[in-house]
C-alpha cells in the first residue's frame, strides 16, 4: 500500500511536485487587518510581497485544531497509512497540535495509521524534505524506511538566508529597532541559520554582493557532495537573485539539481521581500 504522505504550507513546495507525488498540504493561515486567508491558496505570495512593499504587516498563524481533526478522522476512515510531516515546532504550533489532535482521533479511530514528524526545517528545507519523502512513496518505499530518512534529511538539512530588509524580522521580534535602523543605514545584510528548528542569525555582511558570496562560502564549509544533491533555492519574489545564486553554484560546485520557488506566505510574512535563501545537506547517506 502506498504511503499517503501529509505536510502544511510551510514547505513551499513548487504545485507540480505536489500534483507529482499526489502530496496533501494544508495550509497556514495569514492575516491582514483581522481577515483571513489560507497560505497559496486564497493568498499567494506575489500578492503578500507587493502588499510588504506597500507598507501592509501580515500576521501569520498555525492550523486550527478542528482543521487536523478533520483530516486525521478521514485518514482513519480510509484506512490510509500516512506520515504527516511538520513544520519546525520552534518557529510554529502546528507540530504539537497534530500531536494533539491525532490523540483526540485514536480515541474514537482506534486504527488511525499515523506518524508525526517534526523536521525542524523551514520553507523549502522544509519542502526538500517533504519531496524526498514524496518520491519515496511513489515508488513504494516501507513507512519504516519513508520515517528514517525523513529524520536523517531533517536532522542534516543546512538553511542559510538573508533579508533584504532588517525591520521585517524587527517585526517578528528577531532584531531591535536600533538594530534594523542601523542596518537599513549601513546596508548591513544578515547572514542567518535555522538551529534545533530556531532561527539564528550567524554573520553580518556590507552590501548585497558580498552577501551572496558568503553564502556560497557557508555551503562550501558545510555540504556535502554538493555536486550530486538537490539544492534548494527560496526567494522573497527576486528570481532575479535566486538565479544568480544558481549560476554561483553551478560555476562554484558543479551543482545540475535545483528546486527553487518562491517563499510562501506564512514564512514570507517574517521574511519580506527580497529574502534569498539556500538550502543543502551536511551529510549523506
Amino acid at each position: 500500500m502506498t504511503i499517503k504522505i501529509i505536510t502544511d504550507s510551510a514547505s513551499d513546495l513548487p504545485q507540480d511536485i505536489i500534483k507529482e507525488y499526489d502530496i496533501d498540504v494544508m495550509p497556514l493561515l495569514v492575516y491582514l487587518n483581522e481577515e483571513e486567508y489560507l497560505d497559496g491558496d486564497t493568498l499567494k505570495s506575489k500578492e503578500l510581497f507587493d502588499g510588504m512593499r506597500d507598507g501592509n504587516v501580515y500576521k501569520t498563524a498555525q492550523i486550527s485544531p478542528a482543521v487536523f481533526k478533520e483530516k486525521f478522522t478521514d485518514i482513519a476512515k480510509k484506512n490510509q497509512s500516512c506520515i504527516y510531516i511538520a513544520f519546525s515546532s520552534g518557529l510554529s504550533g502546528t507540530y504539537q497540535t497534530g500531536e494533539l489532535m491525532k490523540n483526540e482521533v485514536l480515541k474514537e479511530h482506534p486504527n488511525l495509521d499515523l506518524d508525526i514528524i517534526d523536521t525542524k526545517c523551514a520553507s523549502t528545507g522544509f519542502g526538500l524534505v517533504v519531496h524526498k519523502a514524496g518520491k519515496m512513496a511513489k515508488e513504494g518505499a516501507s513507512k519504516k524506511d519513508i520515517i528514517n530518512t525523513v529524520k536523517f534529511y531533517s536532522e542534516h538539512m543546512e538553511h542559510i538566508f538573508t533579508v533584504d530588509d532588517l525591520e521585517y524580522l524587527r517585526r517578528g521580534g528577531r532584531v531591535s529597532r536600533a538594530a534594523a535602523f542601523m542596518g537599513g543605514l549601513l546596508n548591513i545584510k544578515p547572514v542567518l541559520d535555522v538551529e534545533d528548528g530556531k532561527l539564528i542569525p550567524i554573520e553580518k555582511v556590507r552590501g548585497r554582493k558580498k552577501v551572496l558570496k558568503r553564502m556560497i562560502e557557508i555551503m562550501e564549509e558545510r555540504g556535502t557532495d554538493l555536486k550530486n544533491q538537490l539544492i534548494g533555492i527560496s526567494h522573497g519574489d527576486d528570481l532575479k537573485g535566486a538565479t544568480k545564486l544558481k549560476e554561483m553554484m553551478e560555476e562554484r560546485f558543479g551543482c545540475d539539481k535545483f528546486l527553487i520557488n518562491t517563499i510562501g506566505c506564512a514564512v514570507g510574512a517574517h521574511s519580506g521581500p527580497g529574502t534569498l535563501a539556500i538550502y543543502f545537506l551536511n551529510e549523506k547517506r
